[in-house]
């Protein structure tokens, strides 16, 4: 399948690490996307603030992760904007400064897909954008639902009652609305969370962050 355009794929990225790249290299072989833009948040408004590096050093390690691949991007948008960072501001800003032949695709995992009914003016979002949902493989979901029939569930009761799913494509489709993708990626198990652990335990992070996102922590002390 080729797309083309940008894939957005927003988070607090405290810090990035191997599976964030490797997740975002998938999707954007996948879907033949030209570019991969990260985008970290200023104030995430569904996360605690409270071990959150600094916005200038999370963009910085983004950056540095990021550099030795030609259609990686990092932006500043939500850095830039004042006050908390909301997707739909985000996606409003993307949409008008790229081209007309360059459309955006939102990046969204599948944990943060099934809460996005409580995301600032979330159906606006289906209106504006087409959604890549990454999932990871499973035989199957919770309660014996297959993640497709979770996500069509969802779209139904939360969003609209007219999507329909495109099996040839994998991807929910409206007739008035963005289409909903799905994608399976790699699943690694690492997390943010952990690699500040270690880094609070003074234990090594190296394979989990690149080389140059672990020199910055150790040189600035983030995490410490």
């Amino acid at each position: 399948m080729s797309l083309k355009g940008a894939g957005l794929f927003g988070g607090t990225f405290n810090p990035i690490h191997t599976a964030h790249l490797r997740v975002a290299e998938e999707v954007r072989e996948g879907f033949g996307l030209s570019r991969i833009c990260f985008i970290p948040s200023a104030i995430p408004p569904h996360k605690d603030a409270r071990g959150l590096a600094p916005p200038a050093d999370r963009f910085e390690m983004i950056a540095r992760a990021i550099a030795a691949h030609p259609q990686f991007f990092v932006s500043d948008a939500e850095i830039k904007r004042q006050g908390p960072s909301y997707t739909i501001d985000t996606i409003r800003h993307f949409t008008a400064v790229l081209q007309e032949d360059s459309p955006c695709y939102l990046i969204v995992g599948s944990d943060a897909f099934f809460e996005i009914d409580t995301w600032k003016a979330f159906g606006s979002l289906f209106d504006h954008i087409p959604m890549i949902v990454m999932q990871r493989p499973e035989p199957e979901a919770d309660h014996g639902a297959c993640f497709r029939d979770r996500v069509a569930e969802f779209l139904r009761t939360r969003v609209a009652g007219d999507y329909c799913f495109n099996a040839d494509r994998f991807v929910f489709e409206h007739p008035g609305k963005q289409p909903v993708f799905l994608f399976e990626v790699t699943p690694i198990e690492i997390s943010s969370t952990r690699i500040r652990e270690l880094v609070r335990q003074g234990r090594s992070i190296r394979y989990l962050v690149p080389d140059t996102v672990d020199k910055y922590i150790q040189a600035r002390g983030l995490y410490a």
